[in-house]
């Protein structure tokens, strides 16, 4: 998991592994809580090198919401895997995270039109 700064200071980008797995996901829970707790309340997590997610790793990107969300922070999905789109589909996750396919445009929303929003 790698976690890059973006534009704006409260957000940044996670990449999570090819595999998000229970056996991971205390140690992913704890790190993505850390950089909330930090201040980074806008974030954009990076799915694209992600092959396989169970539930226990649902539960991380929902957990992490709930958690932005008391700060007014905002979590965007980018580039989930067909299978890992699939799951986020049939859980209906993606009526509460708003996916995108272009990182350009996810970072855009992150870093400007919500800072616009908030004024």
């Amino acid at each position: 998991m790698t976690f890059s700064q973006l534009p704006q200071n409260n957000a940044c980008k996670i990449t999570l592994p090819d595999e998000v797995i229970m056996t991971q996901t205390p140690t992913l829970r704890a790190a993505i809580l850390q950089q909330i707790d930090a201040g980074m309340t806008q974030l954009v997590i990076d799915l694209h090198k992600v092959e396989y997610i169970d539930s226990s790793g649902l539960s991380v990107l929902i957990s992490a919401l709930k958690r932005v969300e008391q700060d007014n922070g905002e979590i965007v999905l980018l580039s989930p895997t067909a299978g890992v789109r699939s799951l986020i589909e049939l859980t209906r996750l993606h009526q509460i995270f708003t996916i995108y396919e272009d990182e350009a445009a996810a970072v855009d929303y992150i870093c400007n039109e919500l800072s616009q929003t908030a004024h």
